[in-house]
């Protein structure tokens, strides 16, 4: 299938608090149109997976209307939009028009049940409108991070699943079987949660140059690791956005951050 790139076609969208999504297009010809959703593949793979929307007129001769539906799963990862003017026509790219995103900003503030999904309209780095999504049986929302010249403290809150007494953070060394268990601070709803690490739990005697540590949570002691992430706002792209200070201690500098999956991890560098 061929791709063809109109700058006319700018597509404006609007989010609700539910997780809908509304796409308006301007009026096109053809005789079914519809939105096309595709799946980015990994560098030197296939595409594999689409999904078609129908977009219908709001009235004569007006713009073209579709609808993402809460209900609808989509796999994550970034997904682009293209017009499909038939079946089998050449798929055009869609430009963003209006992103209306104001029922997204506040999203972390109400609990969601599992599975917990998450689409964020958002533009490429080409100018092309793409979605952002998460689709997770759990998770665990990294709200406020202080950093300290001491420690840093990251409170946090827990969607589709309770905490137990039980419950453990968990620093995993990234490319290894390093791990530090942390016992958290739960609130009384069971859901809410902060925990704080020192440089004491962030390096490692005469272990080089440094490393990464993910962080996760486990709701009780049987339970898998779910990891700690931000996600539920209105930013596709974090990991340069929200950037935070570094703490200086023990010979290193400890800096925690967002990945480029929006997950909560911390970067230990020695000043060595």
């Amino acid at each position: 299938m061929t791709t063809q790139h109109d700058t006319r076609l700018r597509t404006d969208c609007a989010t609700d608090a539910d997780g809908r999504i509304a796409f308006r297009l301007p009026a096109a010809a053809g005789a079914r149109p519809q939105l096309l959703l595709r799946l980015r593949p990994k560098k030197g793979r296939p595409e594999t997976t689409r999904h078609l929307l129908d977009l219908e007129p709001g009235h004569t001769d007006g713009p073209l209307r579709a609808v993402l539906e809460p209900r609808t799963a989509l796999d994550e990862g970034r997904w682009d939009l293209y017009l499909l003017p038939e079946p089998g026509a050449e798929r055009q790219r869609l430009r963003p028009g209006l992103r209306d995103l104001r029922a997204l900003v506040d999203g972390h503030l109400r609990d969601r049940t599992s599975p917990v999904t998450v689409r964020i309209p958002y533009v490429t780095k080409d100018g092309f409108l793409a979605l952002r999504a998460w689709r997770r049986a759990t998770h665990a929302e990294a709200r406020t991070i202080d950093v300290t010249d001491r420690a840093v403290t990251v409170t946090a809150r827990l969607h589709g699943a309770a905490l137990q007494q039980d419950a453990t953070v968990r620093l995993r060394l990234r490319g290894g079987d390093t791990e530090r268990n942390l016992r958290p601070r739960i609130d009384e709803d069971g859901r809410g949660f902060s925990f704080t690490a020192g440089p004491e739990d962030l390096t490692l005697t005469g272990a080089g140059p440094g490393g990464i540590w993910d962080a996760f949570v486990r709701p009780d002691a049987d339970a898998p690791p779910i990891r700690i992430a931000r996600l539920l706002d209105d930013v596709a792209d974090r990991k340069h956005v929200y950037v935070y200070p570094a703490m200086t201690a023990a010979g290193s500098v400890m800096r925690p951050y967002y990945t480029v999956d929006n997950d909560l991890a911390i970067e230990v560098k020695t000043t060595e």
